[in-house]
């Protein structure tokens, strides 16, 4: 059934570990970078946007070719360990320019765009293959929830590495520089370990590359496949909905509540820390619902929670740290159930005719997350200057309000339809185990 059925906590710690560097770069590229540049001379909070904006579009593009070639390496390594190999050293040095950009005058448009581009091509190329990899180690459908989670749970602490180690050296140095420097070192030692360590425990399933194949027949199965598209839609607002909040936190924080950076940090460090203890009463609770119900269930919960975070004003730290830990809680399982549910789809491709393609398939999905959390830069951003917003400067209420509603009034509005969306989704237990019967693993 799979190399992950009969593999070991060391074997899942192994591949889970992978997630805690990747995860320590990927909230600072939604969170502390955009705010970073937006203060530097030769740029703006507009500008910035639209920068990462172009740069998420070309990464969107490279998502479902990476996944497209992953499926067709011939390696006695595998199929998608090579491409983590190729990915390491790529994102560490894009890492390293991006969060140390140099120079006493800062870095201008075409430095943050290269760099931003590098560091998300040296992302897909470890992310796309990781993700599909735990895919294909067991077919079993709780077992599949239960490999993401551990996945999962390593990003919930990557994340808050990456929240508190800037925010401890920015507190003894008081440079933010300082501190998305400290990021990148941290990445430069901790990547190429848990890469390494990943490529020698974790077995990859034997699955034969694809060849060729009649590429009319492929796009009638996939555009053929309904739980994929209603999967895909899902994905995509979703990720607004947590891109939304991601981009603009730090600027809710300093100009609602009244906070700085070191305030931020420790926010966030609850929210993660409220992730780590909320992700196994979550799995406890949904342990025999269907994946989409339990989803849906966390996503409701957060919408509730987080409704009230526009009504905030300066000073009303207790109300949002409750909001942190409150709506924390679900962070985890938003992760790790949607990602489950992939590995599911695919199967139904698998069954219809499309054997060995769940690599196109997380491709498609790792572009809809991605073109997400680009629209949601790319969106807010100049709405935010629009309505008149500064960073780094006082700002009339006007701004404030808009701010405050692209924070946590939008994201509500889009999860609850996201939850509308995957209420009735088709493939639940049973339709899962019918269709391993019918791929012949039962």
């Amino acid at each position: 059934m799979g190399a992950s059925r009969q593999a070991g906590a060391g074997t899942l710690a192994a591949y889970g570990l992978l997630g805690l560097p990747l995860a320590a770069l990927g909230l600072p590229l939604v969170v502390y970078l955009p705010p970073f540049y937006a203060e530097m001379p030769a740029l703006s909070t507009g500008l910035v946007g639209g920068l990462l904006l172009a740069a998420r579009l070309v990464d969107v593009v490279s998502d479902p070719l990476i996944g497209w070639l992953s499926d067709r390496t011939g390696s006695r390594h595998g199929r998608r360990r090579p491409w983590i190999a190729l990915g390491t050293p790529v994102l560490m040095a894009a890492a390293w320019f991006l969060f140390v950009p140099g120079g006493d005058a800062g870095a201008g448009a075409a430095y943050l765009l290269g760099w931003s581009v590098a560091a998300y091509l040296g992302w897909t190329l470890i992310y796309l293959p990781y993700t599909t990899l735990g895919a294909e180690l067991s077919a079993d459908y709780d077992r599949r929830s239960r490999i993401t989670a551990v996945r999962e749970g390593f990003f919930v602490l990557g994340t808050m590495v990456a929240i508190m180690l800037p925010a401890a050296v920015q507190r003894g140095t008081g440079e933010a520089a300082d501190g998305l420097a400290a990021i990148a070192v941290f990445l430069l030692v901790s990547l190429p370990v848990a890469a390494l360590w990943l490529l020698w425990r974790v077995p990859e399933p034997r699955h034969p590359p694809r060849r060729g194949g009649d590429w009319r027949r492929g796009l009638a199965l996939l555009a053929g496949n309904g739980p994929f598209r209603r999967l895909l839609a899902a994905y995509l607002f979703n990720g607004a909905a947590n891109g939304l909040p991601a981009a603009l936190f730090l600027f809710f924080v300093i100009h609602v509540l009244g906070g700085d950076r070191v305030a931020g940090g420790i926010f966030l460090a609850i929210y993660f820390l409220s992730a780590v203890a909320g992700l196994p009463l979550w799995l406890r609770l949904g342990r025999d619902w269907a994946k989409h119900r339990l989803w849906c269930a966390s996503m409701i919960w957060a919408a509730l929670v987080f409704a009230f975070a526009p009504f905030l004003g300066e000073g009303d730290y207790l109300a949002y740290g409750l909001i942190c830990v409150l709506a924390g809680t679900c962070l985890g399982i938003d992760q790790a159930i949607p990602a489950s549910i992939q590995a599911d789809v695919v199967d139904e491709d698998t069954a219809a005719g499309g054997e060995g393609r769940a690599g196109l398939y997380f491709g498609l999905w790792g572009m809809a997350t991605k073109l997400a959390f680009a629209l949601a830069v790319g969106v807010a951003y100049p709405v935010l200057e629009v309505a008149g917003f500064e960073a780094g400067a006082d700002n009339d209420p006007a701004a404030l309000w808009t701010l405050a509603l692209l924070y946590g009034g939008l994201p509500v509005v889009v999860k609850l339809g996201v939850v509308a969306l995957m209420w009735r989704f088709p493939l639940d237990r049973a339709r899962h185990a019918e269709l391993q019967r019918r791929i012949g693993r039962n």
